[in-house]
């Protein structure tokens, strides 16, 4: 079948088998070109690996540190005249990369959230790696069931206490305009931290512990993003900043069960993602950025931020902030980029978007999640959507 995007809202629905593929390749290249990082972490975990920071994770753990990995995804097969997702294919390319590299590669796909997949997630450490010096957590979900009790949770992206006007962007037609968001209620607040806070992290480092697949001396970490002034009415104070202060609980009950090592979350920066697509504000602030950074130099995607990670920040003593975070969201951060971004901010207009913000990488950045617009990819040719080379 010839295969094209079709995009409803902030969702894709399809995937280029081909196109996902050199995708994957390409940020392999991205490592193996910078040379090995040293790591004694040779057998990880990675949950939610299928796309954006796991993904990369994945990668630079294989093909930088040469490592074997066990991965956890939700992903949707091929059918019938339909292509898989995006993270299918990602799965499998990965996976023939990396055994043709004489690494193990084994995915688990399915609920990450649930205790079936967790005692599968056990059992292929037990039969492939004995036991894991690695976790990362990088389970991006809207929903989640809880195992305990079956009750189903929702997210909602909101903000807390009070509602809020901003500028964003209906990144389809480039028009920016005011939103304003209602606040959350208590019910959602909850839930939002239900489904997209620390518990869940806290039950697989149980489940792991109580299966005896924990390495000692093991080190977990959890993926956040925290954002700029620009964005926390929305985020960092809505609903989605009440979920991440809860991965700062677990992460410090993480520690006082199995010391300091144990558990980090990350902070890293903003990039494209289906998820992020789906909040207002982001993706207006996110063209943004790319501009800036990019005229700075610093620019960074997935890989390249998962590279400086374990490639600098994870080597020696790693330096920590007041909350022990890791911060590789520092360049964004800095004074530099937030003092230019507050500038564009304040002038930006759909007349003004061309020249403040670049709405055309953004856009093709998010086609590249799911296969499309990458050089080199005949995508007129006829592709076969269960085949992944």
């Amino acid at each position: 079948m010839i295969i094209e995007p079709k995009i409803r809202g902030f969702i894709c629905t399809t995937a280029h088998p081909t196109g996902c593929s050199t995708n994957v390749q390409r940020q392999i290249d991205h490592v193996v070109v910078k040379g090995p990082i040293a790591s004694e972490r040779k057998r990880v975990l990675v949950l939610g690996c299928s796309t954006g920071y796991g993904l990369a994770s994945r990668i630079v753990n294989t093909f930088g540190s040469h490592a074997d990995t066990v991965g956890v995804s939700f992903e949707r097969p091929p059918a019938e005249g339909k292509t898989a997702s995006a993270g299918w294919y990602n799965n499998r390319a990965f996976e023939n990369r990396a055994i043709a590299a004489g690494r193990k590669a084994v995915t688990i796909e399915g609920d990450a959230f649930s205790d079936a997949v967790k005692a599968e997630a056990i059992a292929a450490i037990k039969a492939n790696l004995g036991q894991v010096d690695l976790i990362v957590y990088s389970v991006a979900s809207p929903v989640r069931t809880d195992p305990s009790d079956g009750v189903t949770y929702r997210s909602s992206i909101k903000p807390y206490g009070a509602q809020v006007t901003s500028k964003t962007l209906n990144t389809a037609t480039g028009e920016v305009s005011e939103i304003t968001v209602e606040p959350a209620t208590e019910e959602e607040a909850a839930a939002t931290v239900k489904v997209m806070g620390g518990e869940d992290w806290e039950l697989w480092i149980k489940a792991l512990a109580e299966a005896g697949v924990l390495a000692e001396g093991f080190q977990s970490l959890n993926y956040t993003y925290l954002g700029s002034e620009l964005t926390w009415p929305i985020y960092h104070n809505g609903t989605l900043g009440r979920a991440k202060a809860d991965l700062d609980r677990a992460a410090a009950a993480i520690r006082a069960a199995h010391g300091d090592h144990a558990a980090h979350v990350v902070a890293l920066k903003a990039v494209v993602t289906q998820a992020s697509s789906a909040i207002p504000v982001v993706p207006l602030y996110g063209t943004l950025l790319i501009k800036v950074m990019d005229e700075m130099g610093i620019g960074e995607g997935t890989i390249e931020q998962i590279d400086r990670l374990f490639r600098v920040k994870l080597q020696g003593e790693i330096a920590l902030d007041s909350d022990h975070r890791v911060r590789v969201d520092d360049w964004e951060l800095s004074d530099t980029v937030q003092a230019e971004l507050k500038t564009r901010w304040a002038a930006l207009t759909t007349e003004t978007l061309p020249s403040l913000a670049d709405l055309p990488k953004h856009r093709a950045e998010f086609l590249k999640l799911f296969g499309f617009g990458l050089g080199g990819v005949d995508y007129s040719a006829d592709v076969d959507p269960q085949v992944v080379n």
